[in-house]
């Protein structure tokens, strides 16, 4: 995998062992083209694995970005893919529940939060609703989540608003705001 854009295109990203399933190059391309220059805005990537979209970020001026994946055994991977980032970014190998639950009031709320569970995972909606109660996202932020095209979500989840729906082969992503 490559960097699809900004300061570290180019730029190769190693996927980590274990399950995953990455962002393809033009899903990556599409979702920054339409989110625009980051420059000055936080970045949340949940459900990080490789790091590939958290970087695309730091890449296109998102700053701080924060990366959170609970398989430890990516967090060598993903601190290797990192390394070369010289804006703020930040890794914690948790579940994104004890993430969203634990954190403390006041803390880094973000401007865009994008969301890639394992398509497997159930609670899609229950996780968006932890997002918004846990004030993680910014007013007039925005929640991206990726999902199989098979798969829907309710138009209002917690309070914020389906706002477009783009389709990539069997994928889709949901703009939340």
């Amino acid at each position: 995998m490559r960097i699809t854009g900004g300061l570290y295109k180019g730029r190769k990203i190693i996927c980590p062992r274990g399950v995953i399933r990455p962002a393809m190059d033009r899903m990556r391309e599409s979702l920054f083209a339409i989110l625009g220059n980051l420059s000055g805005m936080s970045f949340l990537d949940l459900f990080s694995g490789s790091g590939v979209v958290g970087i695309e970020a730091a890449s296109r001026g998102a700053e701080p970005v924060v990366l959170v994946e609970k398989d430890y055994r990516k967090s060598v991977t993903l601190k290797g893919n990192t390394a070369f980032v010289e804006s703020e970014i930040k890794i914690f190998i948790m579940p994104v529940e004890r993430f969203i639950k634990h954190r403390k009031e006041g803390e880094l709320s973000f401007d865009i939060i994008y969301l890639d569970p394992p398509f497997i995972f159930r609670q899609k909606a229950e996780i968006i609703g932890g997002v918004v109660d846990g004030k993680l996202l910014n007013p007039g932020g925005e929640l991206i989540i990726h999902l199989p095209t098979e798969e829907s979500l309710p138009d209002v989840i917690g309070g914020i608003s389906l706002k477009d729906k783009r389709k990539y082969g069997r994928s889709i992503l949901l703009f939340y705001r």
